[in-house]
């Protein structure tokens, strides 16, 4: 029997709260009927709505997009998605009706649930430390709706604006923003997953990121002296806890200054990055865009020989007081600017530096009430973004642009390398630089709730590397709590383990040996799905599919999966069924059809009541791997194939290999191989061939393991084309 989860009151807020009255206001009052809008075709079922040909004749770039786009012809007169453009309250609004029964998600990096019918928010990138259900906007901006009807068909709706706007999904989906008037694109598919796909061949594809991103990180502010990071790396290796990147936040700076190293507590970075190498570590450090405004701090002086702050209304360069004091902030709009943090990045990396974490880059500044500089500040973008403009227009971008610049810098120092960014503010679109997290949550129950819809929207949004601060970033929180967060954390895209400075030790051992062997299994989980984990991300990369994917992905047209949040599908092939509240008393809907749990013993060792419950899909083949204690420790050596026949008999998977941390994949350095598995008449025979790339076949243990409703059937693949198994039922 399929049992409905029940929310407690305490977990989510009331869906209907009044947060922005000017909105109630604007729909009180009524609003203004503009005439038709402009409609012109720009891809297959990809309609561009402007508010009137003169709108369209005065739009602006659109920063969200990866190019311009060519509007082919008038849009068909029967396309079904049809925006009616509105005066809301002297605002620029536009209303799209929705059918009963349609789901409504999206909307980036928002609080709350997965179901976002009945949700508000602002769009308005915003340092939200400890924010909370009602918490209006966030880290980024997502101007963008995904709409599943109840027959499983599905739109979306893009919003070409950078300004600040306001999304109500009370009842139709009403967009209003507080700037010019914006054009609409919307996107008419058979499926949710089609429109997502759509979405990411507008807005740019994740890039493959390097197989050490997709291990597990451990952060906190902060890790100092040197000799204390060491001590964190040591201890992961002595515990045989598998890591594979350690973090490193403002306390390594010279009086918090961008790009240098404290002389006492970091004297030799690079030999710090070359010993943690040696014992299978990266590091990535942090980068705030306030540069402190100091002669003889050599990056305040080369950016103010070139001109490159953002100006003030008067022309004057922009101060505002950040963690080094009075700050200056580079103008990320203009290539000069870009160009020139680039290089700046690059000579950080010179020192052995794995990957950059970009921060406080929405751009936050103390000391003022809406924690940023003022909208009248001055931008001189290049054409490409639009032209100068005040920061209210290109507030919301700011960060992407940062990320865009370090992403930029990382392939001048490593043209062959992959990088890794993570970036703390974003805008749609900016998967193309870097991944995201949920900035800074606390370690409460709540949290750990919406860490699941967090992740799944922003995968619904374009951005598929994504993840919260296991364990919470401020508070203390339990070792109960800490447990359960780290089984579900260890299976999100982004595993960062995370916390806040004077708050309690946060490693995997800090809440004593019961809570730290729950973490040794959760972290080796993620680590034996690696190969499955890295062909997903592969997939991602190419079609942009999520990596984390809601439970209606398997059926668009249930309904009872619709709000489902407290499980998700890691790929099209596992299914994570998560307990989030204190007594495991929530349980998930599963979809219908042949979903079979997976055996303790096959990922996690023992049962351990803390961590997730895996389930594969009938017909699928998953490949699995050994422990590790780092993703470079050794090769993929032995492989294990979980296989679960459909009702037909059949079964395939996919395995994706390449050298984890080159370009040279785009050119064919790689080696996709498919397995199929039939069983005739009581024997399961298996077969596997390599479809793509040049890499020659590894010589490799293999291991069939038959996962049936009576139990598990294991045989060794030695060597030959095919291998059957007997089955007897």
């Amino acid at each position: 029997m399929r049992r409905k989860k029940q929310r407690s009151s305490e977990s989510i807020a009331p869906r209907f709260a009044l947060r922005f009255l000017f909105v109630i206001l604007a729909l009180a009052i009524g609003s203004e009927a503009l005439a038709d809008p402009a409609a012109y075709l720009v891809g297959e079922r990809i309609v561009r709505f402007h508010e009137s040909e003169e709108a369209r004749a005065g739009a602006a770039p659109s920063i969200a997009l990866r190019e311009p786009l060519a509007e082919i012809q008038p849009a068909p007169a029967d396309f079904p998605v049809r925006p009616r453009f509105e005066n809301l309250h002297n605002r620029n609004g536009v209303r799209v009706r929705i059918d009963e029964g349609t789901s409504l998600y999206g909307t980036g990096l928002v609080p709350g649930p997965l179901l976002r019918n009945g949700r508000r928010t602002t769009l308005w990138n915003h340092d939200a430390f400890g924010w909370g259900d009602e918490t209006p906007h966030l880290y980024q901006s997502h101007p963008w709706v995904l709409a599943v009807r109840a027959d499983g068909t599905a739109f979306g709706l893009l919003f070409e604006t950078t300004y600040r706007s306001h999304l109500d999904l009370a009842g139709d989906i009403l967009f209003i923003t507080e700037g010019p008037p914006f054009a609409v694109l919307a996107i008419d598919r058979e499926s949710p997953d089609e429109v997502v796909r759509a979405l990411a061949d507008l807005t740019g594809h994740m890039p493959l990121p390097p197989l050490w991103a997709l291990g597990y990180h451990q952060c906190r502010y902060s890790y100092f002296p040197d000799e204390r990071v060491r001590e964190i790396a040591r201890a992961f290796r002595e515990k045989e806890i598998p890591c594979d990147v350690v973090w490193l936040d403002i306390d390594y700076m010279d009086g918090f200054r961008s790009f240098t190293f404290h002389p006492t507590r970091f004297p030799d970075p690079l030999g710090l990055n070359e010993d943690l190498r040696t014992r299978g570590f990266h590091t990535v450090w942090i980068l705030d865009p306030g540069i402190k405004k100091e002669d003889g701090y050599g990056v305040y002086d080369t950016g103010s020989e070139r001109n490159l702050w953002v100006e003030s209304a008067d022309g004057s360069p922009y101060t505002g007081r950040v963690w080094p004091g009075e700050c200056v902030f580079p103008d990320f709009t203009l290539p000069a600017a870009r160009d020139w943090w680039a290089n700046l990045v690059a000579d950080f990396l010179a020192r052995g530096i794995g990957g950059v974490w970009v921060d406080m880059n929405e751009p936050a500044v103390f000391d003022v009430w809406d924690k940023t500089m003022p909208l009248s500040n001055i931008h001189r973008a290049d054409e490409a973004l639009g032209g100068a403009d005040t920061h209210a227009r290109y507030h919301n971008a700011y960060g992407m642009l940062m990320a865009r610049a370090t992403r930029e810098g990382a392939l001048l120092a490593r043209p062959d390398k992959r990088p890794f960014v993570l970036s703390r503010a974003n805008h749609l679109g900016g998967q193309r630089y870097a991944a995201a997290w949920s900035g800074d949550n606390l370690a409460t129950w709540y949290h750990l709730d919406v860490s699941i819809p967090n992740v799944l929207n922003l995968g619904l949004s374009g951005q598929p590397f994504s993840g919260p601060d296991i364990g919470g970033f401020a508070e203390a929180g339990d070792a109960a709590l800490f447990a359960r967060w780290m089984g579900i954390g260890a299976l999100f895209p982004f595993a960062r383990g995370h916390t806040a400075k004077g708050n309690i030790d946060k490693e995997p051992w800090s809440f004593g040996p019961e809570t730290e062997a729950t973490c040794r299994r959760a972290i080796e989980r993620r680590y034996r799905l690696m190969p499955y984990l890295y062909t997903v991300f592969r997939e991602t990369s190419l079609t942009g599919l999520p990596v984390a994917r809601p439970l209606f992905f398997a059926d668009p047209s249930d309904p009872d999966l619709r709000s489902e949040d407290d499980a998700f599908l890691l790929g099209a092939d596992l299914l994570v069924s998560a307990r989030t509240t204190p007594k495991r008393d929530r349980v998930p809907v599963m979809p219908i059809g042949d979903w079979k749990k997976i055996p303790w013993e096959e990922t996690a060792g023992e049962e351990d009541p803390d961590l997730p419950e895996l389930y594969i899909r009938g017909g699928a083949i998953v490949p699995i791997g050994p422990v590790m204690q780092h993703t470079g420790e050794k090769p993929l050596d032995p492989l294990t194939l979980l296989v679960r026949l459909d009702a037909e008999g059949r079964a395939k998977g996919t395995l994706y290999e390449d050298d984890g941390e080159s370009l040279e994949y785009r050119k064919g350095a790689f080696r996709i191989t498919e397995f199929e598995a039939r069983e005739t008449r009581g024997v399961v025979r298996l077969a596997s061939r390599i479809v793509d790339g040049y890499w020659k076949e590894p010589q490799r243990k293999t291991f069939v393991r038959l996962l049936l409703d009576e139990g598990t059937l294991e045989t060794e693949w030695k060597g030959r084309d095919s291998v059957s198994i007997r089955v007897r039922r």
